[in-house]
């Protein structure tokens, strides 16, 4: 793996995997809806559809045609504190696929026209991966505001469209100029390749690209809660009522080890039928249908800190959310004085360890997940570590991650099933 920065500021990794015959690219820019400005909920999201919309030399919906016509397929994402864009294609359409990505760093081609075009397809998006669909959206839309204070972290990301009527494409290019700059971006080129002529590559498309004054980082630090912080949310849509748990977790830049026990928590609970929160909730009691966790919204180590540990239960209708929050509570009490079994502790670092190798046998989450390393906590090489990082976490680390749960004040969220006035 090679790695080396522009005199513009990008940030390049070049991960050349042997004879692959495929490449993948993506670029990471260092905002997402964590960085929406006030009074613009969802304006990283909109900025993910209007960057198709057409660039200096390439036409709104080109990018997708000139990548599916290579034989590839190309996309985007925002997540908290990163908006990625990525393709997958032939080896010989590795030029092609830089051309395209240095094109729209350069400037877009922002037009009143398709700003609302753009509008129209989020609300849509918004209709039916939200408000039209069971549990659309939950927790990650709602779970924020209820553990989090600053209008950073706890608002909707998914955006409010209504908000955004007066957007205007002025406004998006000073958005473009600032936040969309080679300095606040990673380039991460995965697969196939020679890594002497990527380079090349890489300096002729991007290096011409002068520097730009970029957007500072949004401040993202607020204490933790003092005490349990809750909410609630109703759903028309829903066949069961639900509950939602968050924890803040450790800053992966500062307690990384702690981190990846946490992982490891969250599989031993509910990463099989066997999974001890699963098992207590689902066949023990019967309190709930379903339960899992996760450590973070969008995966683990998708996010700066703070990142958030959740568990959601669906739970039955004449389950209380307070005999749900107590066996919870009783499950981690258990592994907090004990630890896992070795048995158990063994057979969860395995399954992690085989899910890690078989998600990066994967030539587009390789790279998007290396430059989103790169990029969050300036590690590229973070995907091979976490194996032997899984592996080096012990029964003591996950009782310490189980205290923490414990001890930290959490928010919980409730959700309400109103379809057909189902009780809750």
């Amino acid at each position: 793996m090679r790695q080396l920065t522009l005199d513009n500021g990008l940030r390049v990794v070049l991960d050349a995997r042997g004879d692959a015959p495929a490449v993948g690219v993506a670029v990471h820019y260092g905002t997402g809806f964590r960085g929406d400005p006030v009074g613009r909920s969802g304006f990283a999201h909109l900025f993910e559809h209007l960057m198709f919309q057409g660039s200096g030399r390439v036409t709104p919906g080109e990018h997708f045609s000139v990548v599916q016509g290579s034989g590839g397929t190309a996309g985007g994402s925002t997540h908290q504190d990163h908006t990625d864009f990525y393709q997958v294609a032939p080896t010989a359409a590795l030029e092609r696929l830089l051309f395209l990505e240095a094109d729209r760093m350069a400037g877009l081609r922002l037009t009143e026209e398709g700003l609302r075009a753009q509008l129209r397809v989020i609300r849509e998006e918004i209709r039916t991966q939200v408000t039209g669909r069971p549990y659309g959206g939950f927790p990650w839309t709602v779970l924020p505001g209820v553990l989090y204070t600053s209008y950073a972290n706890g608002h909707n990301g998914y955006g409010d469209v209504e908000g955004l009527h007066d957007v205007t494409p002025e406004e998006c290019a000073a958005f473009h100029d600032t936040h969309y700059a080679p300095s606040r971006a990673v380039l991460t080129v995965c697969g196939g390749f020679d890594e002497t002529e990527a380079a090349e590559l890489v300096r002729r498309h991007f290096g011409p690209l002068p520097p730009r004054p970029a957007a500072g980082p949004v401040s993202l630090a607020e204490p933790p809660p003092a005490g349990t912080r809750t909410g609630t949310r109703e759903d028309g849509h829903a066949p069961l009522p639900a509950l939602a748990l968050g924890h803040r977790m450790p800053d992966p830049a500062r307690r990384l080890p702690a981190y990846v026990a946490h992982m490891v928590l969250s599989a031993l609970l509910t990463g099989t039928a066997r999974g001890l929160l699963t098992r207590r909730l689902v066949a023990t009691t019967g309190l709930a249908a379903a339960v899992r966790s996760a450590c973070g919204f969008f995966g683990p180590l998708q996010a700066r800190d703070p990142d958030t540990f959740h568990v959601v239960v669906t739970r039955r209708p004449e389950a209380a959310p307070e005999d749900v929050l107590a066996e919870t509570d009783d499950v981690l009490r258990l592994l907090a004085r004990q630890g896992p079994t070795p048995g158990a502790l063994e057979r969860t670092r395995a399954q992690i360890r085989v899910s890690l190798a078989r998600g990066y046998d994967s030539l587009l989450q390789r790279t998007r997940h290396t430059g989103a390393f790169t990029l969050l906590h300036d590690r590229a090489e973070l995907a091979d570590d976490l194996p032997g990082l899984v592996a080096a976490t012990g029964p003591d680390d996950v009782a310490t991650a189980a205290r923490s749960l414990l001890s930290t004040p959490r928010a919980v969220l409730g959700l309400r099933s109103t379809r057909e006035a189902a009780p809750a």
